[in-house]
């Protein structure tokens, strides 16, 4: 588990959202509060967002973001390509970072171990938070008719209040289908 932020992904009826703190910790030090650690890709066709180190991630995401123009958008053979080369690339499988990206149709979990998972249900989380922001979603799925951008962003809001590494400078995105 990677400590330093969390990320979640909520679908909710034709709209998929991606939210992610801004906190970027050193050890026992805040270095940063406003980081940006979910981007739109794809011509904002896809939502990604990690958790780890920043310059790991960074390169894991312009790998990521060059599959997906290789293979046209299509996410799972983009990310199945990504994890492949990260696995077995003798720098790359020293990275240590985790992805969840999304499009309208699917969400998959990436890791350096060689993991593309596609979660069960409409919620999926990652980073120290991740628990606090993934009970939180599930909760509001459950008993409430808000949209996946609302559920996303308080969920990461009540997981910012209960984990030391999560913060409460949120960047948000979404996607609606037509």
């Amino acid at each position: 588990m990677f400590k330093g932020t969390t990320i979640i992904c909520v679908r909710r009826g034709d709209e998929v959202a991606m939210a992610g703190d801004g906190q970027v910790t050193l050890e026992h030090q805040i270095i940063k509060n406003g980081a940006k650690k979910v981007r739109r890709l794809a011509g904002g066709n896809v939502l990604a967002g990690f958790a780890g180190s920043t310059a790991d991630a960074m390169t894991l995401l312009e790998r990521f973001e060059r599959y997906l123009e290789g293979h046209s958008g299509n996410l799972m053979r983009a990310a199945v390509d990504l994890v492949k080369e990260w696995r077995t690339d003798k720098a790359l499988r020293r990275l240590e970072a985790m992805m969840l990206v999304a499009d309208l149709r699917q969400t998959l979990l990436l890791s350096g171990a060689g993991d593309v998972l596609e979660p069960d249900s409409d919620v999926a989380s990652i980073g120290s938070g991740s628990g606090y922001a993934l009970a939180a979603a599930k909760a509001f799925i459950e008993v409430s008719d808000m949209g996946a951008g609302e559920i996303a962003k308080r969920s990461l809001q009540i997981a910012s209040e209960l984990c030391i590494y999560t913060n409460d400078i949120i960047t948000l995105e979404v996607i609606k289908g037509e």
